[in-house]
């Protein structure tokens, strides 16, 4: 996306019903697609209060439009929920703050798509598993998330990105790239390449499953990971799911296997050193222990068996969507340095391989964990 000018800033900050006056602001490194900044009001008689300001990547997000009205429906019904249950919704969910005409986003005049939140403050989302217990508490939220939204009707939601966990349509993307190599390279993957078509048949064992009836389309989050929930800094509990821009339709194994494929692994998404990369069946067992009390039973006995396939397809898909990028150029996840998609493919893979090895055991697991 192109740098923001001042004169774009201040068109932006002036179409938010913002409070105050703008006292700081910061750019904000989290995420691969959006552009995020740290706003700080300060509020006569309150002091200061935070607001995080997103702009919209509209080449990964076609129809922002239609990504805020699944927020803003998600979030209302989850505040409903959240209020039935005695809970905080300040602090629960997301608060969408309007624009001066009463729209969840602004477009401006440069052609770029804007939102804005209310910050939650004393609490902190971790990139990396730093406590067992965070991953447990993030366990919990997701499948609370699952919970509350167990009722809600999928059918209404728009789907944000078509196909994002299509992972068929990511496999024959993939296919097609390979064959066109536009930038030659390739040749230095013959490896990775050869891995994922090996294991092309995964890509197959939930659509047919859905199209035989035998497991339910949900309210899914769509990128379940450890970052994506605040934790309490006083409490070390779970309070928030965020980053709800591909709340979808969706599989409920997909939702716990990207927690999976994220959290349970020992080093960085982004790891250059495989020998670091390892698969925590540790890990494992206390993410699935969290996801299905948070589920607090919604999930059928089919979902439950299946939650160890979500686990090796979500991160086999996300293996295909880095070298995928890598082969194309770094186009749609953000780089900072070279190779650092082919970085992330290969951490994947070597994710894969060792679930692979560990089958048997993440089966016993979750059915000791259920049963």
């Amino acid at each position: 996306m192109s740098q923001v000018t001042t004169k774009q800033w201040n068109e932006v900050i002036a179409n938010f019903c913002y409070e105050g006056t703008l006292v700081s602001e910061s750019s904000l490194e989290s995420g691969h697609i959006n552009d995020t900044y740290l706003l700080t009001f300060h509020i006569a008689g309150l002091g200061q209060v935070k607001t995080i300001l997103q702009r919209i990547n509209k080449e990964v997000f076609k129809y922002p439009e239609e990504l805020m009205e699944n927020v803003m429906s998600v979030t209302s019904y989850l505040r409903e929920r959240i209020i039935e249950n005695g809970g905080n919704p300040e602090r629960e969910t997301l608060n969408v703050i309007l624009t001066t005409k009463g729209k969840p986003c602004y477009l401006d005049s440069y052609g770029d798509y804007w939102r804005s939140y209310k910050y939650v403050p004393d609490a902190t989302s971790y990139e990396l598993v730093e406590k067992p217990e965070h991953f447990y508490e993030s366990a919990v939220a997701f499948g609370n998330f699952q919970r509350l939204l167990a009722d809600y009707p999928v059918e209404t939601l728009h789907e944000t990105i078509k196909g994002f966990h299509d992972t068929k349509a990511r496999l024959n993307t993939f296919q097609r790239i390979v064959e066109e190599d536009p930038l030659g390279r390739a040749a230095l993957v013959k490896d990775e390449i050869n891995f994922v078509l090996e294991r092309k048949e995964l890509a197959d064992i939930f659509p047919k499953l859905l199209a035989e009836g035998r497991i339910p389309l949900r309210v899914t989050h769509n990128d379940t990971k450890l970052s994506n929930v605040l934790i309490d800094n006083k409490t070390d509990k779970a309070i928030c799911v965020v980053d709800l821009d591909t709340v979808m339709p969706g599989f409920s194994m997909n939702d716990f296997g990207d927690s999976i494929r994220f959290g349970a692994s020992t080093a960085a998404e982004d790891e250059p050193e495989l020998d670091k990369v390892d698969f925590s069946l540790e890990l494992f067992e206390l993410y699935t222990k969290g996801y299905i009390t948070g589920c607090g039973g919604q999930l059928t006995e089919q979902e439950i068996a299946l939650l160890p396939m979500g686990a090796k397809i979500m991160t086999y898909e996300s293996g295909i969507r880095f070298l995928t990028d890598y082969l194309q150029g770094d186009t749609y996840f953000k780089i900072h340095r070279e190779n650092q998609n082919l970085d992330r493919c290969r951490t994947q893979l070597k994710l894969v391989y060792e679930m692979e090895c560990h089958w048997d055991r993440m089966q016993e697991i979750v059915r000791k964990v259920t049963f």
